[in-house]
C-alpha cells in the first residue's frame, strides 16, 4: 500500500502552524492528487473549524499516529517518525501524564519540570537496580543502570553525555546519575573514607564556585565538566577524576541584568557576621562592585548562608582542612575588595589610586602582598626594549581592564587549584581501578542576540559532540541490520565535518585567531578581514551585510552571528606580568602556588644546564631563543576537546538530552516553539530521521503473532513455525515486499506500516464487535420481555393480597387506638397534679434559704471589718518605729565617718613624712644605682654601635664607588674574617671532642671492670649448676613460651622500623621540595624589590609621548653586573662574636626545610635592613595572620622552646636521632641558656618586642580599669588554681618522660639478649646499608643540581641540607659500629664457652649444657646486672631531674625578683598616696590568697571525711549481709558435703543418681565450657537438630544454668551466657544465607528466653507452671539483664532471617505476581522501542530462569516446613509471613508503578487473580488472621483501579476503593494506564484532576510514590512457656556431650 493511499477521508494529519508549530487536523475528503484538500481543525474550546490545505510540489502533511501509540515510552516505537509526532508525544507525556523522561532510541530526553518530584529516593534506586532498561518506565536511573550493567558484564568503559541549554537541568541530571553510582557501586564498609561519599561531596563545592544565576536558570553551570568514576573488579567505586572545560571568567567582573556572580561570593557575604570571617572585612553583597551589576542579590527559596555551611562541610569531607578553607575564602574576599578599588585620572593622562584607598589595603592584606607595589603596577605597565626598561602609565580605562583581568586570573587559578585538590582526594585509593564510567555535563548549543567568544567555543564543542553522536547512532542502526541479516542500503545522514574543518583545520578560524593574537598590532577588525578573505566562499561561513566586525557560521542546529569584539582579548587572556610577580611573592603559600608554573619532578629533571628554569625578572630582557608563547584559550580548549573526544570514542556512550520547556520556569508548562528548537539542536530529530530512513518499526515473531493473529485464518497459522506464520500473514496483507523484511528474530517495517496494520486490525475487531453486539442485543431483548411478563403476573397476585391485609389491619388499629386514648388521658392528669405539688414545696424551700443567707452575710461582714482595722493600725505603728530606728542609725554612721576621716588625715600626714618614706624605700637606693649604672653602660654600648653604624654606612658608600677589583678585595677581607671565626669555632669543637673522648675512656674502663666482675660471677655460678637442674627445666618451658611471643613482637618492630625509615626518607624529600619552593618564592620577592629599586634609581617614568634615559645612557643590564650583590652588602657580619652566636643558633636546628630555618632567613633580612637605618613598611613589620606564636619570638626563644614543627610532623629523624635527642635534651637546654645570657636578643626582633611591650602595657592599663568590676577573691582563686594545675601538669609530664626513658633501655636490653641477636643485627645492617645508598643517591642528585648551589640564600640552604645528610650518615655508621661491637662480644662469649668445654668436659659441648644450666645461670646474671644498671640509671636520672628542678626554681625566683624590682621602680614613680594604696592593695591580696588557700584545704578535708563516712557505711552493710544470708548458705552447703562424705556403700551411687535425675540440671566443669559451646552450638548442623527434640540446645543450656544457680557460681553462669551469645552470633553470621541455620537458632534463642522467664521465679511467669517447675526456679540469680540481651539477639536474628527470606523470594515476586498469566489469551502485546540495548538485557546473558507463581508458592511452603521442623513459635511465624507479604506487595507495586506495559485492564485482572492464590495459601495454612492479607491491600487496590471504570461519575467510588494507596500512586497508575486496544478509552485528564481534588481532603500520612521495601515491622516475642519436664530430658550421644553429667 502506497503512502498516498493512506490520505483518505477521516485520516488524521499534522498541519504547520505559526503559533503551535504543528496543529492536528482531519481530512474531510480523499486525496486524489488535487492541489487543495479540505481539512477540519479542532480548536482549544473543542469546536471544529473547517479549512483548506494547499499541496505544494506533492508534499502532503505528515500523518498522525494511531491513538493507541500516543504517549509511548520510546519515540522509536511510533509508526510515523517525524517532528510533529515527536513533539506531540513529548507534550502528552509531559503535560498530561507528568512524565519528564522519554526514550528516543539510545537517547533519554529529560524535560525540566521546574518542580521537585518524589522519584529520586533510595526506593527508586533499588527498584531500577538490576532491571532491564526496556521493562521500566524511562528514568535517568535506568540509563545509569544500563551503563553500570554494561561496565560490569563486558568490562567496558562507559560514558554518560548530558547536554542541553542553560536551565534545562543538566547539572541536576548529572548529579542524580552520580548519586545512583554512589548508591549501587558503594562499598559495604561503613568507613568515613568511602570514595562515593567524596564524589557526592564534590557537587556542592563545584556548584558554589562554578554555578551562577542567569536569566534562564537559577543554578546554571558556567563550565563543562567530565567526571570519571573508577570501579574495581568487584564493581565498587574506588576513585574519581574531574576535568573542567571553559570556565566563564568574565562573570567574575560583570553580570547582565537579573543575573548574579558565582554563588560563593554571595555565600561569603551572607556569612559575614561569623567570627572567623571578621578579618575578611565583608559586608552586604550590594557594597561590592563585582556582585552588584545584575541587581539581583537574592534567589527565592535559597539561603546562601546555609549553602556556605554545606560547602564547608563538603570541603571537610574531602579532607581540605579548616586552614585551607579559610585561605580559599580569604582569596575570594580579596577578589571582592579588588573590584572596589577606585582608579582615577591624574594630570598626565595616566591613572592613580589614592593612598588611603581602604579596598586596596584590605585586598593586599588578604593576599599577603605589598600595597605600594600593587598600587604602582595597577596604574603602570613595564615595557622592555632592546636596551632599557620603560614604565608606561595606563589610562583609567586600561588600568580598570588590567584590574579586572587580574581578578579573573586569580579566580580562574583558584578554581583550577580546587579542582586539582578534589582530584587528589578522589584519586587516592588502595585498590586498582579496573574500569570507569564517565559523566559529561557539557553546555548545549547557544545562540543569543549578541554572541561572543564563549558562545563560539560552546557551539564548536557541540559540533564535535553532534558528529560523534550521529556516527554512533548510524553505527548502531547498521549493526542491528547486520545482526539480523537483512538487506539494507546506505543511510544518508547529515555530516557536519565541513563545519568542524572550518573551525579547527589549518588556517581555520582558530588558527587565524591565534595568528592574529601573536601579532603585536593585532585587532579584531584585522582578524575579521582575514576571515572574509580566507573563508568568504565557504558554504558554512557568511559575512553579514551591515557589519564588518561580525561573521555568521551555519551550525548543525542553526546559523549564529558572532560579534568579533573581544575575541582577541579573551583568546589571549593576558595579565600584566608585574602583577603576577607580586602575587608570586606573596607571604601566603597558597597565593604564591596559584601562579607558579608546574615544576618538573626531580626524577624527570634533566642533568644538563639547559634544563634550568628561567625566572622572569622585571626590567631585564629574557635570553634569545628561550622565549615561549603562552598557549591561547582557543588552542587549550581545542586540545582539551580533542582529549575528551578520544575518551568518549574509547567508551560506550549513553546520551541524555535535557530540554527546557519554557522560559518562565513554570511547572509542567510546555512551549512547542522552545521545545522544537532544542530538539533540533540536541540531535533528537536527527536520530528520528536516521531511524525513519530505514526500518523504524520492529517486532519479534511471537509479539507480531500475538498482536495480529486476528487477521489470519486457521490455515495460515503454524504454531511450530512462527516465522512461517508471520510470512503468510504479511504476504496477504502487504503487497509491496519493500515495506517489510524478515530478520533472524524480528520483522522490520517501514514507516507507516504498523499504523496500516493497526487500521486493519481495528477494522477486523470492529466487524467482529458488530456481530457480537447484534447477537447480544437480541438475547437481551428476549430476556427482558420474559422478565416483564413474569413480573406483571406476580404484581397482580401480590396486589390483591395486599388490599385484604390492609383492611384487616385498619380494624385492629381502630380498636387499639381507643384503648390507648383512655389510658393516656388518666396518666396525663395525675402527672400534672404531682408536678404542681412539687413546685410549691420547692418555692418554700428556696425562700427560707434566701433569708438565712442574708443574715449570715451581715454577721460575716462585721467580723471581717474588725479584723482589718486591727491589722492596719498595727502596720502603721511598725512603719513609724522603723523610720525612727533608721534615723538613729544614720546619725551614728555619720559620727563614725567623721572620726574615720580625721584618722585618715593623720595617717596621710604621717605617710608624707620623710622618715616614713625612708623606712619604705630602705634598700632601694642600691638597686636604683645599679640600674643607673646598667643604663649608662647600655647607653655607651648604643653610642659605640651608632658609631660603628656610621662607619659601616661610610664604608658602604665608599664600596659603592669602588670598581670590580675593590669589590673582590672586600670579598677576600670578609672571607678572611669568616676564616678566623671558623677557626675559633673549630677550636671550641676540638675541646668538646676531647671532653667527649675522656668520657668515652671512662666508660671503657667501667665496661672492662664490669666484664671482669661478670667473669667471676659466671665462674661461681658454674659450680652451683647441679642444684639448679630442676629449676632450669621450668625456666626452659617459660623461655620457649617467651620466644614464641617474642618472634611476633620482633617481626612487628622490624616492620615498624622499616616503615618509619621509609616514611622519614619520603618526608625528607618532601621537606627538600618545600624548601626549594620557599626559596623560589623568596627569590621572586627579592627580585621584585630589586627591580623596583633599579627602576627608581635609573629609569624615569614616561609622562609625555617621548622618553629619556639615564644620565650615563647605560642600560640597567650593564649596570647590574657592576653593582655589589645584596648578599655581600646585607649579610656581612659585624664581628666574630656575633657570627659565632648565629652559628650556634643555626646548629640547634637538626632538620632541614623546617619552619625554623625560614624564620632565621627572614630574621636575618630584617636585621640587615634595621642596621642600615632603612625602615621597612608597616606590612613587613606586622606578623602575618597565619604565623604561629613560635614564629613571632626571637630565635633564641625559639631554640630554647620545643619546636612546634615536631608536633606537626615537619621535622623527622631516624629512631637513632630521636634517642640521641632525648639523651641530650638537658645539656642542650643549658647551652641555650648560656647563649641567651651571652647574646641577649637578636637585633631584628628588637622593634617587634618594643611594639609588643607597648601593646602589653596598653592591654594591662585597660585591664586595670576592669579589675575593679571583678570579684577579687574569685580572680585570685582562679589564678592560684591555674598555677597549681600547671605545676601538676609539668610534674606529670616529667614522670611520663622518665617512665618512657626507663622503659627504653629495658626493651633494648631484652632485644640484645635474644639468642637470635646476630640475625637481627644482620637485617638491621642490610636496612641501614639500603638507606645509606638512598641517601647517597639523593645527595648526589642535589649536588649535581646547579640551581641548588647558587650564591645567596640557596647556597646556605644547600650547605645546611648537606650537613644534615652527613650527620645522618655518621649516625648510621655509629650504629653499625655498635652492632659490630655487640657481635664481637657474642663471639668472645662463645669462645669462652668453648674453652670451658674443652677444659672440663673434654670438648663435649652437650654435656656442658645438657640441663640448660648455663642458660639459666646466664639469664639470672643478666637480670642481676640489669637491676644494678637500672638502679644506677634511676639514681643518675633522679639527680639530673632534681638538679633541673632546682635550676628552674632559681630561674623562677630570678623572674620573681625582677618582677618585684619592676614593681618597686613603678612605686618610686608614684605619689605617696598612690604608694600607700598600692601597699594596702598588695597586703589585701596576700591575705585574701592565704585565706583562700586555707578555705580550699578545709574543703578538701571535709570532702575526704564525707568519703570515708560513706565507705564505712558501705562496709558496715556488707558485714551485716555476710553475717546473715551468705554465711547460712555457706554453712548449709558445708553440711551437705559432710553428709555425702560420711555415707558409704555399694548401692549408694544408684540412689544419688536417682535423686539427681529428678533435679533437671546438668553439671559441667569450667574447663569444659569451650567444648560444650563448640559441640552444642558451633558444630551443630541443622539436619542433626531436625532429628532431635525441638529446642533441645536451649533446654540443655537452661539445665546448665540451673546447676550454676544451684552451686551459686556467678562467674560460671556469666561466662556460660556470654560465650553462648557470642557463639550463636558467630554461627548465624557464618550461615547468614542458610535459612535452616538461622531458623534453628532463632527458635532456640526464643526458647531459651522463654525458659529463663518461666524459671525466673517471678509471679508473672509462674501462673502456668507445674508445682515441680516452680520448685526448679532459680534461687540465687536474677538474669533479667541477660534476658534483655537474649531478646535483642533474637531481634537481630529475626531481622537477618527476614532479609534472607526476602532475598530468596525476590526473583519470584515480579514474574509470579505481575508477569505470570494464569488466564491465557487475555492480553496482547504492543509495539515497543528500546533498540540498541538488546545486548544488555539480563535474560539474554544469564541462564534462562523463568519464574512463575508456582515457584513463589513452593518457596513459601518450604519456609513453613522449616519453621515447623525447628518449632518456631506460631506467633513469631505469623509475624514473619506478615513481613514477607508486605515485601511481596511493596516489590510488586513499585515495579507496577514504574512499568507502563503493566498498566491496563487485562493485566489488572491477571494481577488480581494471582493475588487470590496468595490469599488462598494463607487460608490453607491458617495465617489469614496474622495481618498478611492486609499487607496485600495496596496491590489489590491497584489491580482494582486498573479494572475499574474511569469516568467522572466514578470519582467517588474510585476514591473509596483506593484507601490504602497514596495520592501519588493513584495519579501515577492513572497516568500510566494505556489501552491495549483502540476500543478501550484513555483516562481523561479531567478525571485525574477530580481525583486529585477529591483526595486532597484525605488525611495525608505520606505521599510517597514508592513503598519502602526495607521497612521492617517491630517484632514481639509473646511469652510461651513449655510444659516439658526438665528431668525427663536425655542428652543424645550425637552431640558428644559425655563430659556433662545429669544432676
Amino acid at each position: 500500500m502506497t503512502t498516498a493511499e493512506l490520505y483518505t477521508k477521516g485520516a488524521r494529519v499534522w498541519i504547520p502552524d505559526a503559533e503551535n508549530v504543528w496543529r492536528g487536523a482531519e481530512l474531510l475528503e480523499d486525496y486524489k492528487k488535487q492541489d487543495t484538500i479540505r481539512i477540519q481543525y479542532e480548536d482549544k474550546e473543542g469546536y471544529m473549524v473547517d479549512s483548506k490545505f494547499h499541496v505544494k510540489d506533492g508534499k502532503l502533511p505528515p500523518l498522525r499516529n494511531p491513538e493507541i501509540l500516543i504517549g509511548e515510552n520510546d519515540l522509536t516505537s511510533l509508526s510515523y517518525l517525524h517532528e510533529p509526532a515527536v513533539l506531540y508525544n513529548l507534550k502528552v507525556r509531559f503535560c498530561e501524564r507528568n512524565g519528564i523522561y522519554t526514550y528516543c532510541g539510545i537517547v533519554l530526553v529529560a524535560i525540566n519540570p521546574y518542580e521537585q518530584l518524589p522519584i529520586y529516593g533510595n526506593e527508586t534506586i533499588q527498584a531500577y537496580s538490576g532491571q532491564d532498561m526496556g521493562t521500566m518506565e524511562p528514568h535517568i536511573f535506568a540509563v545509569a543502570e544500563e551503563a553500570y550493567k554494561r561496565m560490569s558484564r563486558f568490562d567496558a568503559n562507559q560514558s554518560i553525555i548530558v547536554s542541553g541549554e542553560s536551565g534545562a537541568g543538566k547539572t541536576v541530571s548529572a548529579k542524580y546519575a552520580m548519586r545512583y553510582f554512589a548508591t549501587v557501586g558503594g562499598s559495604q564498609d561503613n568507613e568515613e573514607t568511602q570514595v562515593e561519599k567524596k564524589v557526592l561531596a564534590s557537587n556542592p563545592i563545584m556548584e558554589s564556585i562554578g554555578n551562577a544565576k542567569t536569566t534562564r536558570n537559577d543554578n546554571s553551570s558556567r563550565f563543562g565538566k567530565y567526571i570519571a568514576i573508577g570501579f574495581n573488579k568487584y564493581n565498587q567505586i574506588t576513585s574519581a577524576h574531574m576535568r573542567t572545560y571553559l570556565l566563564e571568567k568574565s562573570r567574575v567582573v560583570f553580570q547582565a541584568d537579573q543575573e548574579r556572580n558565582y554563588h560563593i561570593f554571595y555565600q561569603l557575604c551572607a556569612s559575614a557576621s561569623l567570627p572567623e570571617f571578621e578579618k575578611f572585612h565583608l559586608s552586604h553583597q550590594d557594597d561590592f562592585d563585582y556582585t552588584s551589576h545584575g541587581s539581583c542579590p537574592d534567589i527565592d527559596g535559597i539561603d546562601d548562608a546555609q549553602d556556605l555551611f554545606i560547602t564547608r562541610d563538603a570541603f571537610s569531607t574531602l579532607g581540605i582542612n579548616e586552614k585551607q578553607q579559610m585561605m580559599i575564602f580569604q582569596i575570594l574576599s580579596a577578589i571582592l575588595h579588588f573590584g572596589n578599588i577606585e582608579i582615577t585620572a591624574d594630570d598626565n593622562e595616566g591613572s592613580s589610586i589614592q593612598s588611603g584607598d581602604k579596598s586596596l589595603g584590605v585586598m593586599c592584606e588578604l593576599l599577603g602582598i605589598d600595597t605600594e607595589q600593587m598600587r604602582k603596577w595597577i596604574c603602570n605597565r613595564k615595557i622592555i626594549t632592546v636596551g632599557e626598561v620603560l614604565v608606561k602609565p595606563l589610562t583609567p580605562t586600561e588600568a580598570s581592564f588590567g584590574r579586572d583581568a587580574l581578578a579573573k586570573a586569580i579566580y580562574s587559578h583558584l578554581f583550577t587549584w580546587i579542582v586539582e585538590e578534589i582530584n587528589k582526594v578522589l584519586s587516592v585509593s588502595s585498590t586498582k581501578q579496573n574500569k570507569f564510567i564517565g559523566v559529561l555535563d557539557i553546555y548545549g548549543f547557544e545562540t543569543f542576540e549578541r554572541n561572543s567568544f564563549e558562545q563560539f567555543c560552546i557551539n564548536y564543542a557541540n559540533e564535535k559532540l553532534q558528529q560523534q553522536f550521529t556516527l554512533h547512532v548510524f553505527k548502531l542502526e547498521q549493526e542491528e541490520y547486520v545482526r539480523e541479516a537483512i538487506e539494507w542500503s546506505f543511510i544518508d545522514f547529515y555530516d557536519n565535518q565541513p563545519c568542524i574543518d572550518l573551525i579547527e583545520s589549518k588556517l581555520g578560524i582558530l588558527d587565524l585567531l591565534d595568528e592574529e593574537c601573536m601579532m603585536p598590532s593585532g585587532s579584531d577588525e584585522n582578524w575579521c578581514r582575514k576571515l572574509y578573505t580566507k573563508h568568504g566562499k565557504h558554504k558554512h561561513f557568511e559575512k553579514p551585510r551591515l557589519s564588518n566586525i561580525a561573521f555568521i557560521i551555519y551550525h548543525f542546529a542553526d546559523h549564529v552571528e558572532y560579534q568579533s569584539d573581544g575575541f582577541l582579548e579573551k583568546n589571549r587572556d593576558t595579565v600584566i606580568e608585574e602583577q603576577l610577580n607580586i602575587l608570586k611573592a606573596s607571604q601566603f603559600e597558597l597565593v604564591a602556588d596559584l601562579f607558579q608554573e608546574p615544576s618538573v619532578p626531580d626524577g624527570k629533571r634533566p642533568r644538563s644546564s639547559t634544563a634550568k628554569k628561567l625566572t622572569v625578572r622585571p626590567g631585564t630582557q629574557p635570553p634569545k631563543g628561550q622565549k615561549q608563547h603562552k598557549a591561547t584559550v582557543g588552542s587549550q580548549f581545542r586540545m582539551s576537546l580533542t582529549k575528551l573526544m578520544e575518551t568518549l570514542n574509547a567508551t560506550n556512550p549513553h546520551y541524555i538530552r535535557c530540554i527546557k520547556p519554557n522560559d518562565d520556569k513554570q511547572a509542567f508548562s510546555f512551549e512547542p516553539k522552545r521545545a522544537v528548537q532544542q530538539l533540533r539542536a540536541c540531535g533528537v530529530l536527527e536520530t528520528i530521521r536516521i531511524s525513519a530512513a530505514g526500518y523504524p518499526s520492529r517486532w519479534t515473531y511471537n509479539e507480531f503473532y500475538q498482536r495480529y493473529r486476528v487477521l489470519a485464518t486457521r490455515k495460515e497459522i503454524k504454531k511450530k513455525d512462527m516465522r512461517k506464520t508471520c510470512e503468510n500473514i504479511l504476504q496477504k496483507l502487504i503487497q509491496d515486499p519493500d515495506k517489510f523484511q524478515f530478520g533472524k528474530t524480528k520483522i522490520f517495517f517501514r514507516a507507516g506500516q504498523v499504523a496500516y496494520l493497526e487500521k486493519l486490525r481495528s477494522d477486523k475487531l470492529r466487524a467482529c464487535g458488530v456481530m457480537i453486539q447484534k447477537t447480544v442485543r437480541m438475547w437481551l431483548c428476549r430476556r427482558k420481555y420474559q422478565k416483564i411478563r413474569k413480573s406483571v403476573l406476580l404484581v397482580q397476585i401480590y396486589g390483591r393480597g395486599l388490599l385484604a391485609r390492609r383492611k384487616g389491619l385498619f380494624l385492629r388499629q381502630t380498636a387499639a387506638a381507643t384503648k390507648i386514648q383512655k389510658t393516656w388521658r388518666g396518666h396525663s392528669k395525675r402527672k400534672d397534679y404531682l408536678r404542681m405539688c412539687k413546685a410549691a414545696l420547692t418555692i418554700q424551700a428556696f425562700t427560707r434559704g434566701m433569708f438565712g443567707r442574708k443574715y449570715y452575710n451581715h454577721v460575716l461582714q462585721d467580723t471581717k471589718s474588725t479584723i482589718i482595722q486591727s491589722c492596719v493600725r498595727g502596720w502603721l505603728a511598725r512603719i513609724r518605729y522603723r523610720r525612727v530606728r533608721r534615723g538613729i542609725i544614720l546619725l551614728q554612721s555619720h559620727c563614725r565617718r567623721r572620726k574615720a576621716k580625721k584618722l585618715l588625715k593623720l595617717l596621710k600626714i604621717e605617710a608624707k613624712s620623710v622618715e616614713h618614706i625612708k623606712h619604705v624605700n630602705k634598700g632601694l637606693e642600691n638597686k636604683i644605682i645599679e640600674l643607673q649604672q646598667k643604663l649608662d653602660g647600655k647607653n655607651k654600648e648604643i653610642g659605640v654601635l651608632r658609631e660603628d653604624q656610621v662607619k659601616l654606612n661610610n664604608l658602604r658608600n665608599e664600596m659603592e664607588k669602588l670598581e670590580k677589583f675593590r669589590n673582590s678585595e672586600a670579598i677576600i677581607k670578609a672571607s678572611s674574617n669568616k676564616i678566623v671565626d671558623l677557626e675559633q669555632i673549630i677550636v671550641a669543637l676540638r675541646a668538646e671532642v676531647e671532653k667527649e673522648r675522656g668520657e668515652k675512656l671512662d666508660l671503657v674502663t667501667e665496661k672492662e671492670k664490669m666484664k671482669g666482675e661478670l667473669e667471676q660471677v659466671i665462674a661461681a655460678l658454674t659450680e652451683e649448676k647441679l642444684s639448679l637442674v630442676k629449676e632450669l627445666n621450668l625456666a626452659n618451658e617459660t623461655i620457649e613460651q617467651q620466644e614464641e611471643s617474642n618472634k611476633a613482637i620482633i617481626a612487628e618492630k622490624l616492620e615498624e622500623a622499616n616503615k618509619e625509615l621509609l616514611e622519614e626518607l619520603n618526608e625528607n624529600r618532601d621537606h627538600h621540595q618545600r624548601t626549594l619552593k620557599e626559596y623560589d618564592r623568596l627569590q621572586q620577592r627579592f627580585e621584585n624589590l630589586q627591580g623596583e629599586l633599579r627602576i627608581q634609581d635609573f629609569i624615569s617614568p614616561i609622562h609625555h609621548p617621548g622618553h629619556s634615559r639615564t644620565a650615563s645612557t647605560v642600560s640597567v643590564a650593564s649596570l647590574e653586573s657592576d653593582r655589589p650583590t645584596e648578599d655581600e652588602t646585607e649579610f656581612k657580619p659585624e664581628n666574630n662574636e656575633q657570627n659565632r652566636q648565629l652559628s650556634n643558633l643555626q646548629g640547634l636546628d637538626q632538620g632541614y626545610g623546617t619552619g625554623r630555618k625560614k624564620e632565621r632567613r627572614q630574621g636575618m633580612l630584617g636585621d640587615v635592613v634595621w642596621q642600615e637605618g632603612q625602615h621597612l613598611p608597616a606590612d613587613h613589620m606586622k606578623t602575618p595572620p597565619d604565623v604561629s606564636e613560635n614564629e613571632t619570638r626571637s630565635p633564641v626563644e625559639r631554640a630554647a622552646s620545643p619546636p612546634r614543627a615536631l608536633e606537626n610532623g615537619d621535622v623527622h629523624h631516624s629512631p637513632t636521632h630521636q634517642n640521641a635527642g632525648n639523651r641530650s635534651s638537658s645539656p642542650h637546654k643549658e647551652e641555650v641558656e648560656k647563649t641567651r645570657r651571652k647574646s641577649g636578643l637578636v637585633r631584628g626582633d628588637k622593634p617587634i618586642k618594643k611594639k609588643r611591650l607597648k601593646k602589653i602595657s596598653k592591654g594591662t592599663s585597660e585591664e586595670k580599669k576592669d579589675v575593679s568590676k571583678l570579684d577579687l577573691a574569685l580572680l585570685i582563686k582562679l589564678q592560684n588554681r591555674v598555677k597549681d594545675l600547671e605545676k601538676e601538669k609539668s610534674r606529670l609530664q616529667g614522670e611520663l618522660e622518665r617512665n618512657t626513658v626507663d622503659d627504653r633501655p629495658r626493651s633494648r636490653a631484652s632485644t640484645l639478649d635474644d639468642p637470635r641477636i646476630t640475625i637481627k643485627m644482620q637485617e638491621l645492617e642490610v636496612d641501614n646499608s639500603k638507606l645509606r645508598e638512598e641517601l647517597n643517591r639523593l645527595r648526589t642528585a642535589v649536588a649535581e643540581d646547579p640551581a641548588f648551589f647558587d650564591d645567596g640564600e640557596g647556597s646556605k640552604a644547600a650547605r645546611e641540607f648537606m650537613d644534615q645528610f652527613e650527620a645522618l650518615q655518621d649516625e648510621l655508621e655509629r650504629r653499625r659500629e655498635e652492632c659490630i661491637q655487640l657481635r664481637g662480644i657474642l663471639a668472645n662469649r662463645s669462645l669462652e664457652t668453648g674453652m670451658v668445654v674443652r677444659e672440663n668436659y673434654e670438648g663435649d659441648s652437650d654435656r656442658l649444657n645438657e640441663d640448660q644450666e648455663l642458660a639459666l645461670a646466664y639469664s639470672t646474671q643478666k637480670q642481676i646486672l640489669r637491676m644494678q644498671e637500672d638502679q644506677m640509671d634511676k639514681m643518675q636520672k633522679n639527680f639530673h631531674i632534681k638538679e633541673r628542678e632546682l635550676r628552674e626554681q632559681i630561674e623562677e625566683l630570678k623572674v620573681d625578683n625582677e618582677r618585684q624590682q619592676k614593681l618597686i621602680g613603678q612605686n618610686l614613680t608614684l605619689t605617696p598616696e598612690a604608694r600607700i594604696e598600692a601597699t594596702m592593695q598588695h597586703e589585701i591580696t596576700r591575705l585574701t590568697s592565704e585565706n583562700l588557700d586555707l578555705r580550699e584545704t578545709i574543703d578538701k578535708e571535709e570532702q575526704q571525711i564525707t568519703k570515708l563516712k560513706k565507705a564505712l557505711k558501705i562496709y558496715a552493710k556488707k558485714l551485716k549481709s555476710m553475717e546473715g544470708s551468705d554465711k547460712s548458705d555457706i554453712l548449709a552447703e558445708l553440711e551437705q558435703l559432710d553428709i555425702s562424705r560420711s555415707v558409704s556403700g555399694d548401692g549408694l551411687p544408684m540412689v544419688k543418681h536417682r535423686d539427681r535425675e529428678y533435679m533437671g540440671m546438668l553439671e559441667y566443669k569450667s574447663e569444659d565450657e569451650a567444648r560444650l559451646i563448640r559441640n552444642l552450638i558451633l558444630d551443630l548442623k541443622p539436619k542433626v537438630a531436625s532429628g532431635m527434640l525441638p529446642g533441645l540446645p536451649a533446654y540443655i543450656l537452661l539445665m546448665c544454668i540451673r546447676h550454676t544457680d544451684y552451686s551459686n557460681d556467678d562467674e560460671k553462669v556469666r561466662s556460660l551466657l556470654t560465650n553462648t551469645i557470642r557463639a550463636v552470633k558467630k554461627v548465624v553470621k557464618r550461615g547468614i544465607d542458610d535459612i535452616e541455620t538461622v531458623s534453628l537458632w532463632l527458635a532456640n534463642i526464643c526458647r531459651l528466653l522463654h525458659s529463663l522467664k518461666q524459671y525466673s521465679g517471678e509471679k508473672a511467669f509462674k501462673s502456668e507452671n507445674t508445682p515441680k517447675q516452680n520448685e526448679q526456679c532459680l534461687r540465687n540469680f536474677d538474669l533479667s539483664e541477660y534476658r534483655q540481651i537474649l531478646s535483642d539477639q533474637a531481634v537481630w536474628i529475626y531481622q537477618h532471617l527476614v532479609k534472607t527470606l526476602q532475598s530468596e523470594l525476590h526473583p519470584t515476586v515480579v514474574p509470579g505476581i505481575l508477569e505470570h498469566e494464569a488466564i491465557a489469551g487475555l492480553s496482547a502485546g504492543k509495539p515497543t522501542g528500546m533498540r540498541g540495548r538488546s545486548s544488555s538485557n539480563a535474560r539474554d546473558l544469564e541462564e534462562d530462569h523463568t519464574y512463575s507463581l508456582e515457584h513463589m508458592m513452593k518457596s513459601l511452603n518450604h519456609f513453613v516446613k522449616i519453621f515447623h521442623v525447628h518449632a518456631i513459635d506460631p506467633e513469631l511465624s505469623k509475624q514473619i509471613f506478615k513481613q514477607l507479604h508486605y515485601y511481596i506487595c511493596a516489590q510488586a507495586l513499585n515495579n507496577l508503578l514504574l512499568r507502563k506495559d503493566m498498566c491496563h485492564w487485562s493485566k489488572g485482572m491477571q494481577i488480581r487473580y494471582n493475588i487470590s492464590h496468595l490469599e488462598q495459601w494463607l487460608r490453607d495454612h491458617k495465617l489469614q488472621d496474622c495481618g498478611a492479607t492486609a499487607m496485600l491491600e495496596p496491590l489489590v487496590q491497584a489491580s482494582q483501579l486498573l479494572q475499574a471504570r474511569k469516568t467522572e461519575a466514578d470519582v467517588d467510588s474510585v476514591c473509596e476503593m483506593c484507601s490504602k494507596l497514596t495520592l501519588a500512586q493513584i495519579v501515577k497508575i492513572l497516568n500510566l494506564y494505556t489501552p491495549v486496544n483502540e476500543f478501550e478509552e484513555r483516562v481523561p485528564i479531567t478525571f485525574i484532576r477530580k481525583i486529585q481534588e477529591k483526595l486532597k481532603s484525605r488525611p495525608v500520612e505520606s505521599n510517597d510514590l514508592l513503598m519502602d521495601t526495607k521497612k521492617v515491622y517491630s517484632v514481639t516475642f509473646p511469652f510461651n512457656p513449655s510444659s516439658l519436664a526438665l528431668e525427663t530430658i536425655v542428652v543424645p550421644e550425637c552431640l558428644a556431650l559425655g563430659f556433662v553429667n545429669r544432676v
